[in-house]
C-alpha cells in the first residue's frame, strides 16, 4: 500500500483504495467532465514526462495561475511535483506588477494560466521575467496549449526516468512557495515542503465529515490558497468526487445541479449568501413573512447537541419544514457540512446556518502552518459557536504572555524564501508567532480574540481591539465592510463601505427621496442616520473608551481589484487608510 509522505502520493493511494470514476469534475462548453483516479495519474505522468524532455529540474519552479478551479490545475500540481520541482500558485486577480515580483523572485521558468485574461497580464511582464515558455488550459490564438505537454508526454520511454526522481524527493523537500498577499508591503514567498502540507493534510482528514467514496464537494475557493488546497488532499485521500465549480457567481447554480454534501467557504460568503436570503424575505407578506422571522429568531438560539431540549427540537424540526428546507434547496438540498476558514465567522451566522442544517466547521489557520491549526468537529463533542473548534493532532498551541497564539507542529513552514531575517522574525525556537491573539478554554477549545498588530491605543492610553468592534457592525444588513480607526487619536471612529445593493432595496421599499447613485447615497442625511442607529446599538456593547464616535462612508466599493482587499478578502488596513486620508483628517481635524 502507498505511504503517503509526499503529496503526489496522494493519488497513487487514492487509486489503490477508494478509485473514483469522478474524482475530479469541470465544466467545459456547459457539460461536466470527468476524469477519473485513473485517468488523473496517467496525464499527471505524461506531463512529469514532458517536462523532463523540456528540461525541467530539481527544484526548478513553475508558476501556474487560474481564474477558476480546474482539473488541469491538479494534473499539473502533481506532474510538477513528481519531477522535484516546486509549483508557484499565484492569485489571478493580482496586479501585472505583483506577477512581475513573484515570478521573478522565485526564478519560475515556466507558467501556466487558465484564460485570455491571466495571458494578458503575463504578457506585459513577460520580458522582464526569465520565462522560458507561457502555456494556457484555454485554448487562445498565439499561445502554446497545455495539451502540446500531454502529447510530447505520450511516448513512455522515459517514464522510469519519472521513477527515479519521485524516489529522490524527500519529504522534507520543498513542495511550494506560496506568496501571500501581505496587507502591506511585497508578497512574502512562504516555503512549505511536501511533509508540511501532508501531515496536516492526514491530521485533518478525522475533522472533515467525508464517506469514502461517496460524498461530493463543490470546490470554489482559490485553489492557489493553501486552505482549498489542502482540503482538495484530503478530499483525494476519501475517494470524494471534487466538483470544480464555474465561479463565484455560479455557486448556486452548480450546487443545484450537483447537489454537493459540503464544500468550504468564507464568511463573505455566508454574509453575501444570508443578505439575499434575508432581502428574498422582505418581498414576503402576512403569514409567510412572521414564519420566516419566526424561523431566524429561532435560528439566532441554536445550540449545538440540543441543549435547548425538546421543545426547542420541536419548533426548530416545524421551522426546519417550513423555511429552512427552502434554503437548503438553493444549494442543492444535500449539503450538510460547510467549513469555513481565512476570517472570523460571526456567531449569528454560524447558529442560523447550524439551525437549517448545514453544519458550518470553523477552522483557523495560517499560510505558514499548512494552514490548519485547528477545526470543529459536530461528532466528539468538539464543536463550540464561537470558537475554532479544538487544535488537530499533531499540533500544539500555546497563549503567550502577551495571549498571542504560538504554533508548534510539522505543518509550521521551512521559512520565508530568501528572507532568513523575516523567517527568524517570527519564530522562537521551534514556535512559530501567529500575530493573531487568542485564549484556550477549561474545554480546549481555541478562540481568536484579535491580531497583535491590528490592536492599538488610543492617545488616551486605552487600547481597542478593532476586529471586535468591526465583527459586531458587520452583522448589519446597512454594512458591507468596516474599518475602525484612532491609533494614537483621542477616540475610535470608522470608514465604512454601505452595503449599496441593500440600501437601494431599502430605499426603494421605504419611499425615500435619494437618488441611485453611490454619491447621493453616503451623502444622504436619511442614510446617515440610519447608519448611526446601527452604530449606536453596536456601541451599547462595549466600554465607553471603546464606542465608535464618529464615521465616514466611502463611496467606492473595497474590492480586491481596487487594493482594499487582499485576494482572501482581508482589509489592507494600511492602503484603506492611505485612499482615505482626507477623510480621516476630517474626523480628527475637521
Amino acid at each position: 500500500m502507498t505511504e503517503i509522505t509526499r503529496l503526489f502520493d496522494f493519488p497513487y493511494y487514492q487509486l489503490e483504495n477508494k478509485p473514483n470514476d469522478a474524482a475530479l469534475v469541470t465544466k467545459y462548453d456547459g457539460k461536466w467532465v470527468k476524469t477519473s483516479t485513473q485517468d488523473y495519474i496517467d496525464k499527471a505522468n505524461a506531463i512529469s514526462r514532458a517536462l523532463l524532455r523540456l528540461g525541467v529540474k530539481k527544484d526548478d519552479k513553475i508558476a501556474v495561475i487560474s481564474s477558476t478551479n480546474r482539473t488541469e490545475w491538479n494534473i499539473m500540481d502533481i506532474g510538477v511535483l513528481q519531477v522535484g520541482a516546486q509549483n508557484i500558485p499565484i492569485y489571478p486577480t493580482i496586479s501585472a506588477k505583483d506577477y512581475e515580483y513573484i515570478l521573478n523572485h522565485s526564478e519560475s521558468m515556466y507558467c501556466f494560466v487558465s484564460d485570455e485574461e491571466v495571458l494578458e497580464k503575463i504578457n506585459n511582464v513577460k520580458a522582464n521575467t526569465k520565462l522560458k515558455e507561457v502555456y494556457s488550459f484555454d485554448h487562445i490564438d498565439g499561445c502554446k496549449h497545455y495539451s502540446e505537454l500531454l502529447d510530447l508526454g505520450k511516448d513512455t520511454s522515459n517514464q522510469n526516468e519519472v521513477e527515479n526522481r519521485k524516489n529522490d524527493v524527500q519529504p522534507n523537500d520543498l513542495a511550494t512557495i506560496i506568496y501571500t498577499s501581505g496587507t502591506t508591503g511585497k508578497p512574502k514567498g512562504v516555503m512549505l515542503s511536501h511533509w508540511n502540507i501532508t501531515s496536516n493534510a492526514l491530521d485533518s482528514v478525522p475533522r472533515v465529515p467525508l464517506k469514502d467514496g461517496e460524498t461530493r464537494v463543490l470546490s470554489f475557493l482559490p485553489i492557489c490558497h493553501i486552505f482549498e488546497r489542502l482540503l482538495i488532499y484530503v478530499y483525494q485521500h476519501s475517494g470524494t468526487s471534487i466538483y470544480f465549480a464555474e465561479g463565484l457567481d455560479k455557486i448556486g447554480d452548480n450546487a443545484k445541479e450537483i447537489k454537493p454534501n459540503l464544500m468550504s467557504v468564507v464568511p463573505r460568503l455566508l454574509e453575501k449568501v444570508y443578505d439575499k436570503i434575508m432581502t428574498k424575505a422582505e418581498e414576503l407578506s402576512g403569514i409567510k413573512k412572521a414564519l420566516f422571522y419566526w424561523a431566524v429568531s429561532l435560528g439566532e438560539q441554536w445550540e449545538p447537541y440540543k441543549q435547548n431540549g425538546a421543545w426547542y427540537e420541536f419548533k426548530l424540526s416545524i421551522a426546519s419544514k417550513l423555511i429552512f428546507s427552502k434554503w437548503r434547496a438553493a444549494l442543492g438540498g444535500e449539503l450538510f457540512t460547510m467549513v469555513s476558514g481565512s476570517a472570523a465567522l460571526q456567531p449569528r451566522l454560524s447558529r442560523i446556518f447550524c439551525a437549517a442544517g448545514m453544519h458550518i466547521m470553523e477552522g483557523y489557520g495560517l499560510t505558514e502552518t499548512s494552514p490548519v491549526v485547528s477545526v470543529g468537529e459536530y461528532s466528539n463533542n468538539m464543536f463550540k459557536v464561537g470558537t475554532v473548534g479544538k487544535p488537530i493532532d499533531n499540533v500544539e498551541v500555546k497563549i503567550a504572555d502577551d495571549g498571542e497564539i504560538l504554533i508548534k507542529g510539522p505543518n509550521v513552514m521551512l521559512g520565508y524564501y530568501k528572507d532568513p531575517e523575516k523567517t527568524a522574525s517570527v519564530m522562537t525556537g521551534e514556535y512559530f508567532h501567529t500575530g493573531d491573539k487568542g485564549e484556550v478554554d477549561a474545554d480546549g477549545f481555541l478562540k481568536i480574540t484579535g491580531r497583535k498588530k491590528e490592536m492599538f491605543k488610543t492617545s488616551g492610553g486605552k487600547y481597542i481591539i478593532p476586529t471586535l468592534l468591526e465583527n459586531e457592525l458587520k452583522q448589519s444588513r446597512f454594512i458591507e465592510q468596516i474599518m475602525v480607526i484612532g491609533e494614537g487619536e483621542k477616540m475610535p471612529a470608522a470608514l465604512i463601505q454601505p452595503n449599496f445593493e441593500f440600501i437601494n432595496e431599502w430605499i426603494e421599499r421605504k419611499h425615500h427621496p435619494i437618488e441611485n447613485s453611490h454619491e447621493a447615497i453616503v451623502n444622504s442625511e436619511i442614510v446617515l442616520n440610519r447608519i448611526q442607529k446601527e452604530v449606536d446599538k453596536c456601541n451599547n456593547k462595549f466600554g465607553k473608551w471603546e464606542q465608535i464616535k464618529l464615521f465616514k462612508l466611502t463611496p467606492e466599493i473595497w474590492s480586491i481589484d481596487s487594493g482594499h482587499l487582499t485576494p482572501t478578502m482581508k482589509m489592507r488596513r494600511s492602503i484603506i487608510k492611505e485612499k482615505y486620508h482626507t477623510l480621516i483628517e476630517n474626523i480628527y481635524r475637521p
